[in-house]
Order: structure tokens, then sequence, then C-alpha cells
């Protein structure tokens, strides 16, 4: 049998040196072994499957993913789409394609029209929520989580200056979402701390638990800006923990979304049809990368 190096390995799968080395000391490169300090690795050897290592869990596949940074696979997808569709749905002008370069170049090219450096910032900002959520998808979803993806969200923005503005702690001034009112600034955490105890009592969530809960989160709006990105890393996160097909809203669900939202109260199918709908698409991804769901 031929042997290759670790840097010849990584150079044909894309990934470093030291991803490789931390795949071989953990037998994920089936017939590595170590000469001295150096490791052999058998020639046409592939990553054991990310399936047989984490059961083929839509989570466990998106850690190991994450951990390997595949470029293709479901991790990658779900980087681009989440973060495209969630900063477009609240105005940013980067396109899907402008997304996925900055994810995969960590570089922004040459756009021929003018581009927001705030689109950017909050653009490889949301990749860090993404790798938060994956990273604490078990954990219980607490305040202080909640103030950290903001915290992420929203570091470097020309917001982030303002001293008013709070980044990563709750809003101090009074705010607006389409047009309705929302929970003043003095009562954000009596209000947050019980909508997470009610929450809790839950034992099992089911999707429309993360879903009334989203709706709650959006009308407390507990932050100064930020708050629909950060209410939709939450249920995604929530989807992951327990167990339910995660979804992520796209530009042509926008409108059905905040109608959903304004809705809620009187016809709580609108926001769940929409959510639904979503799912059915991530489903069809799902069954794309070939990850089993029930």
């Amino acid at each position: 049998m031929n042997y290759i190096s670790v840097n010849e390995f990584a150079k044909l799968n894309k990934l470093s040196a030291r991803t490789v080395r931390h795949y071989c000391a953990n037998g994920k490169i089936k017939g590595a072994f170590l000469t001295g300090k150096t490791w052999n690795v058998p020639e046409g050897s592939k990553i054991i499957s990310t399936k047989e290592k984490s059961n083929n869990t839509l989570l466990g596949i998106l850690r190991e993913q994450k951990e390997m940074r595949l470029k293709g696979g479901i991790y990658h997808k779900v980087q681009v789409e989440l973060t495209y569709n969630s900063n477009r749905i609240e105005g940013s002008k980067l396109t899907q394609d402008q997304t996925r370069f900055i994810f995969e170049t960590n570089t922004i090219g040459a756009f021929s029209e003018s581009i927001n450096v705030d689109d950017i910032i909050e653009t490889t900002n949301h990749f860090r929520c993404i790798d938060l959520m994956i990273d604490k998808a078990h954990m219980k979803l607490s305040e202080s989580f909640i103030k950290q993806l903001h915290f992420f969200l929203k570091t470097g923005t020309s917001d982030s200056s303002k001293d008013w503005f709070n980044v990563g702690e709750y809003k101090r001034l009074p705010n607006e979402v389409g047009g309705n009112e929302t929970c003043p600034p003095k009562e954000v955490a009596a209000r947050m701390n019980k909508l997470l105890q009610s929450y809790h009592r839950k034992p099992k969530k089911t999707l429309e638990d993360i879903i009334g809960f989203h709706y709650e989160f959006e009308m407390i709006h507990p932050f100064q800006d930020g708050n629909g990105r950060v209410g939709r890393l939450i249920m995604f996160k929530e989807c992951l923990a327990n167990q339910v097909v995660p979804f992520i809203i796209d530009e042509n669900l926008k409108f059905f979304y905040y109608r959903g939202l304004q809705e809620w109260p009187q016809i709580k199918e609108f926001l769940i049809d929409t959510c639904l709908t979503a799912q059915d698409n991530f489903k069809a991804i799902l069954d794309y990368f070939e990850i089993r769901y029930t």
C-alpha cells in the first residue's frame, strides 16, 4: 500500500493540515498510523462518513462539518442560505452569490455597485452566530445566550459605536416593529424572564411552541435592532435541540412571514403554515444531502 503525507491529503481534500492530523488522531481516517511524530495516510483513503460518526442527526453532521470546514455540504449550505435570507429580509443588499463568496473566501471581491459596509460586517458576524448556535444547540435557552447572539451580530457595525445602542444588552430606547408598539425598555428584562420561564415549563417543545416563542420574542423586541435575525437564529437552534426539522424563512416567504406575525393573536395558522412551507423547503435540502429526518 502507498502512503501520502498529511499535507498531501489536506491539499487533496481542501482541509488544513491541522484538521487532518486531528482526524488521524481520532480514527477518522482509516489506516492512518504514526511513524515517530509523522502521520502516514493510506493513498486514496477517505474521511469516515459523518453519518457514521453522528448517527445521521442533522446537528451531529453540522457540528462535524463545521469542525472540518467542509465545503459544499449541509453546514456550508446552512451558513449561506440562513445568513443571506435572514439579512435580506432586514434590508441587506448583498446577493446570495456575494454572501457565498464572503463565506467561502473571507474576502469581499470586487463589487460593481456600492455596498454598505454594515451589510458585509453583519454577514460575517451572522456566520459566527450560526457557529455559536450549532455549538450551543443543546444548551437551555437563556437570556445570556440570546444577548451573546446579539453581541456577535452587531459587533463592529456603525450601530455598535453609538452609546445608546447597547450592543449585546437590552434596548434603552422605545422602538416599534411594523408600526406596532413593543415592550417598553424598563419592562424588557422582566418580560424576557417570564417568557423563558413559560417556555421552559414545556418539557418537549413542538414546532408550534418554538413558533409561539418567536412571536412573543418579536413582540417584546428586546434589542434596539437585530431582533428579527436573533429571533430566527433562536428558532433554528431550538428546532435542532428538540429534534424538529428546522427551516429558513426565505425572501419569497417574507410577506407571509410578516403577515403571520401580525395575525398570530387571531389566526395562528398563517405563521404556522408559512413555517411549515419553509420546513418543506428545508426537507428537500436534507433529501439532497441524504440526511434522515422524522
